[in-house]
């Protein structure tokens, strides 16, 4: 009697997980509803790992949202070159990029263009826009494990704009719901990796101070490491019109 009982508590358990347990768009629902800063300022060392040499670039990164439910970001390089890059994310559509050369002259970056690598290092410009939860078609691959963390593995499919990459994979932290890796997929191979290290809280947002794209093969990475972070500071709006840049 007693072994019965205990298997009815089994079953029931079992029974209520299957019930309640999460979609892949609701993982990532958890993962949008993180908080966030309205506007941020950092200076990050960008690490180019190629060929057995590391090359060094430094830049500040300044970062908008606005009240359209859109978020403007601009790149400044300190060294060794000037080079900026401005991005305008929008919802439903295509984020806007320009570039500004070391010249002066400014190139928008058209969507069939983002699967170039940004400055020789192993970002393209696609990894350098923002991620819509609305524009991802999502499913529920299983749990993993990522960075040392227990994770649910979710599927993303682009369905909105350009697509850059076949699918990609969130390895979403259970804990918290953060997501610690991705995987990235092109013509139906795996292409690369991003992975977040050193994760701590500033003014209560979760923020990575190491973060590695790494080629599957193993043949090259590039990694950002944070050197300095302010959020929610002052940011005039002009710094992100395109006639800035000039």
């Amino acid at each position: 009697m007693k072994f019965k009982t205990i298997l009815s508590c089994l079953l029931a358990l079992l029974l209520c997980q299957s019930v309640y347990a999460m979609t892949g768009r609701e993982i990532m629902e958890k993962s949008d509803a993180l908080p966030e800063p309205d506007t941020a300022k950092s200076k990050i060392l960008m690490l180019i790992h190629k060929g057995g040499k590391v090359i060094e670039k430094e830049f500040t990164l300044q970062m908008k949202q606005f009240d359209n439910d859109e978020d403007k970001a601009l790149i400044s390089f300190i060294r060794p070159t000037h080079i900026k890059l401005l991005t305008h994310s929008h919802k439903g559509k295509d984020d806007d990029q320009w570039l500004r050369l070391s010249s002066g002259k400014i190139k928008r970056i058209v969507s069939t263009g983002r699967d170039k690598p940004f400055v020789n290092s192993h970002f393209y410009y696609e990894d350098l826009t923002s991620v819509d939860i609305d524009d991802y078609a999502y499913k529920l691959l299983g749990e993993g494990n990522a960075v040392g963390e227990d994770c649910y593995k979710v599927e993303g499919v682009k369905q909105v704009g350009e697509k850059i990459y076949d699918k990609v994979i969130f390895y979403v932290r259970k804990s918290d719901y953060f997501v610690v890796r991705i995987d990235f997929f092109k013509k139906g191979k795996f292409l690369k990796f991003l992975e977040n290290y050193k994760i701590k809280k500033i003014d209560g947002i979760l923020t990575p101070h190491k973060i590695k794209m790494v080629l599957a093969n193993g043949k090259g990475e590039t990694e950002l490491v944070l050197k300095g972070l302010k959020y929610n500071v002052n940011i005039d709006s002009s710094r992100f019109n395109k006639e800035a840049l000039r």
